[in-house]
């Protein structure tokens, strides 16, 4: 009787890696792209006039405001992962359907705005560059980004928003190719000029309100949402809770360096008009173009050359990011389609939406509208309906019925919170100086 000898064990199947473990170069994307479009040809401006007319002074700012960001960012981020819906999304699930329409109306009427902002300075800048009509370029960049949001694939298409982000490169070339006082730099940084005068605080609110804009929020969640989608055995953490560590380590890492290249290409660009324009007393600058035009009498072709391009091509970066979130609001509000790993085929009124807010962006350079007010009612717009927004986010990340075992935990509740009270009385500071 012959005995069989005895059977090994089978052996176990490799484990497979959970989805969200990725190289540097794959977990940077969301965070990345939102701190990048952040530093859009509009707030530039606004750091050109901070730079010229405070020299250093305001410096602070941009380091003051790098936690308030990026705590605000990572917590629209994570309601996006959680949940697998956007900030729009989770509104009209979870809010009162008047509430969730005035936020997003507000939110594509700035939006729309700035878009129109962005493109007239990049036409501008284009024509500083090599002549010609502004208008004609303004027309050919909206129909190039509109073209290439709507029709690239998503994988490739989020590849060249990530090359566009080394546009931000050029700002930081020229703070090291003019002569700085970096002892000076370093001193504003340490122990600001701190002034009660009525200028100096409404160039901290614009700082404020430039950094931490409403379409970021809606822009980042819809990319978690996207991302989680297109990852092989990803899901919303709620119904898959073993992804969780590794998702939020991904998004703290993507966010936190993305917001931090935002507001370090944002500095270097004050110390170097604060280096240049503010040293030679060119104080009175209205326009993204304006600044790069002064640069060329008072730094040099180079810098100014430098200069013009970067705005075109940080526009290049923001004006989908413009348009995606407002298609993104607006079609979650009303439970359509959206995605841009949608064919267009499949998401015809959220592909439609994105052409259509371009096209009325570029048209709005073809009337009578100041570029320069047009701006501020963005900024004013966008103060406003952040405010609400956070509070809602806040509110929001806090409910184990919406983010289940996810909730904020402690330190990131705190500072969100911080962040939308700063941004409340960075509001209300607008709306009084727009009444004075």
């Amino acid at each position: 009787m012959s005995v069989d000898a005895p059977r090994s064990p089978p052996t176990p199947p490799p484990p497979t890696p959970p989805p969200e473990r990725h190289k540097l170069l794959q977990i940077i994307g969301p965070g990345l792209i939102t701190g990048a479009s952040d530093d859009d040809p509009s707030g530039i401006a606004t750091y050109y006039q901070v730079g010229a007319q405070f020299g250093y002074g305001l410096a602070w700012t941009l380091l003051f405001s790098y936690p308030l960001m990026a705590a605000i960012q990572e917590i629209s981020a994570r309601i996006g992962r959680v949940t697998g819906y956007g900030i729009a999304g989770n509104l009209r699930r979870h809010y009162s359907g008047p509430l969730t329409s005035v936020i997003v109306g507000i939110l594509l009427v700035a939006n729309i705005v700035n878009l129109g902002a962005d493109l007239g300075a990049m036409g501008a800048a284009l024509k500083l560059l090599i002549g010609g009509p502004a208008l004609l370029y303004v027309c050919l960049f909206a129909a190039i980004s509109a073209t290439l949001e709507i029709f690239t694939r998503y994988g490739r298409y989020i590849s060249i928003l990530k090359w566009l982000c080394l546009s931000l490169g050029s700002y930081i070339i020229c703070a090291f190719v003019i002569d700085v006082p970096w002892r000076e730099v370093g001193r504003a940084l340490i122990w600001p000029p701190f002034s009660p005068k009525p200028d100096y605080v409404m160039a901290v609110v614009a700082v404020l309100g430039t950094t931490i804009s409403p379409y970021l929020f809606f822009w980042q969640a819809g990319q978690e949402v996207e991302d989680d989608k297109e990852r092989p055995g990803s899901r919303p953490l709620i119904r898959a809770p073993e992804q969780a560590r590794a998702a939020f380590v991904r998004i703290r890492i993507d966010t936190y360096l993305g917001m931090a290249l935002s507001n370090i290409v944002a500095l270097f660009i004050v110390i170097t008009t604060a280096a240049t324009l503010h040293a030679h007393g060119v104080t009175d600058i209205d326009t993204s173009a304006q600044a790069a035009e002064a640069l060329r009498a008072v730094a040099g072709p180079f810098t100014f050359a430098v200069f013009a391009a970067g705005i075109i091509g940080t526009g290049m970066l923001t004006l989908p990011v413009l348009a995606g979130s407002a298609a993104y609001a607006v079609g979650e509000l009303f439970s359509w389609h959206v995605g841009l790993a949608r064919r267009p085929s499949r998401a015809k009124i959220f592909y439609g939406l994105i052409a259509a807010a371009t096209a009325i962006g570029a048209g709005l350079n073809f009337t009578a509208i100041d570029p320069v007010k047009a701006l501020y009612w963005s900024a004013v717009l966008n103060g406003v309906a952040a405010v609400p927004i956070m509070t809602a986010m806040m509110h929001m990340a806090a409910r184990p019925s919406i983010m289940a075992a996810y909730t904020l935990p402690p330190a990131l509740r705190i500072v969100g919170w911080a962040a939308t009270i700063i941004m409340a009385a960075t509001a209300v500071a607008m709306i009084v100086t727009w009444l004075k």
